[in-house]
């Protein structure tokens, strides 16, 4: 049982699928960066908002206490926080097509070789070995 989880466990798939996820998972870091500190300002700043990823529906502001401390908390709505996610998520699959597409292209090229036999050619061949 033992060697048939190390053989599991070692098969080039399951190893691809571990090195795949740590790479997404590091894509995704870098995704979410570049739109929270690039993209998200400047679409922020097309629209007059500021930073949009800060953008939000205040339900009920904070309220604050007769000594200066907040004593409820606001509630909001944080709709900016979506649009970024949704904008990460736009570019991240974007990303995996192009990927997914480069691979497919590379894994199923035919390779350039001899030509096909013809349908006389095979018959010749069955012909001769009949023979034998």
């Amino acid at each position: 049982m033992l060697k048939e989880f190390k053989k599991f466990a070692l098969q080039g798939n399951l190893i691809d699928i571990a090195i795949g996820l740590v790479m997404a998972t590091a894509f995704g870091g870098i995704t979410s960066a570049f739109v929270d500190g690039i993209v998200m300002p400047l679409v922020g700043q097309i629209f007059q908002m500021g930073d949009l990823a800060q953008a939000k529906w205040v339900l009920s502001p904070e309220v604050l206490g007769p000594d200066g401390k907040v004593s409820t908390s606001e509630s909001a709505i944080l709709y900016g926080r979506m649009i970024s996610a949704f904008i990460n998520f736009i570019i991240i699959a974007f990303v995996m097509f192009l990927i997914i597409k480069f691979v497919n292209r590379i894994k199923f090229v035919e390779p350039v070789g001899l030509p096909k036999p013809t349908t006389d050619d095979l018959l010749t061949e069955i012909r001769d070995l009949l023979k034998k």
